[in-house]
């Protein structure tokens, strides 16, 4: 099992507002990065809003992080981490824009990234940006086919229902052969898409009941059946522990088996901190005492 760090900072929920998370800025990103570079961690994270509407922003949040601008930031501390984007809502961008941008970033990075992608479902946001919403379930979908097309290559090509190209050249571009591309989502939907289009899928705001039922209804499908590599999962759950009170790590180390046990490959941690400091002990501490369950 692999385990990656929802970074904190880079977005702040209403449900989980730490005052040092609200306060901090870049040196404690710096330390975040280097410290889970140490110690091993599969990925760091940053999500995609561009603007958050003022009503929405009560049960959201308005802080996010831009995901290129903050990943850059991290791939230039670090030496193996993975950079995960989760997500990029594809509908605000040509799929050659993203090709373009976070292939940089993988180049940049010597190889680290991992892009995560979404359909979106915030109105406003897309309004805002001149993006369509009523359609965005299709031209998502296509999207996908072109994003998979172009990524990594020199001169792509591709014709679809909404986007085509050709005679264009991408340079610099990814360097990894096949850069993962893990979608979001919480729905069967977005998983049988991911069974289809995608490495890895990064599901939201589900239980491990939810989970456990519908990944065990996904493994009848013929998409499942059909593919000839292991899907990512990548799970966590709330509300989130502090490991530094030692009645937790037992707590957390059962938690984390029912995810594995539900079909989780990847465990994305998140604590309950007051501080800086405090976030990083349970950094460590994790990996000292939690992660060796699941090697």
């Amino acid at each position: 099992m692999k385990f990656g760090v929802n970074t904190p900072v880079t977005s702040i929920l209403p449900r989980r507002q730490p005052s040092w998370e609200v306060e901090a800025g870049t040196e404690e990103l710096r330390r975040i990065a280097l410290v889970a570079d140490e110690l091993g961690y599969y990925y760091l994270t940053c999500a995609e809003h561009v603007g958050i509407p003022t009503a929405v922003a009560k049960v959201r949040g308005s802080r996010y992080y831009d995901p290129l601008a903050t990943l850059g930031f991290f791939a230039g501390l670090t030496k193996q981490i993975r950079l995960f984007t989760t997500v990029v809502v594809l509908g605000y961008h040509h799929p050659l824009a993203v090709a373009k941008r976070y292939g940089t970033l993988d180049k940049l990075s010597e190889g680290r990234v991992i892009l995560g992608v979404g359909v979106g479902s915030l109105q406003e946001e897309f309004e805002l940006l001149g993006a369509e919403f009523e359609n965005r379930g299709a031209i998502y979908t296509d999207a996908l086919k072109a994003l998979r097309s172009a990524l990594g290559q020199y001169q792509p090509n591709y014709e679809g229902e909404f986007y085509s190209f050709e005679d264009f050249i991408i340079d610099p571009h990814a360097v990894q052969e096949r850069v993962p591309i893990w979608l979001g989502g919480r729905t069967a939907l977005s998983l049988r898409r991911a069974l289809v289009s995608a490495q890895g899928w990064d599901p939201f705001g589900l239980s491990i009941d939810d989970i456990t039922d519908l990944l065990g209804r996904a493994k009848k499908w013929p998409e499942w059946t059909r593919r000839n590599e292991a899907l990512e999962i990548a799970l966590t759950f709330g509300p989130a522990l502090d490991l530094t009170q030692p009645d937790q790590i037992p707590v957390m180390i059962d938690k984390v088996g029912q995810l594995q046990k539900a079909g989780a490959t990847v465990y994305a941690a998140n604590f309950e901190s007051r501080s800086i400091d405090h976030y990083l002990e349970q950094l460590a501490l994790f990996q000292e005492k939690v992660a060796p369950h699941f090697s």
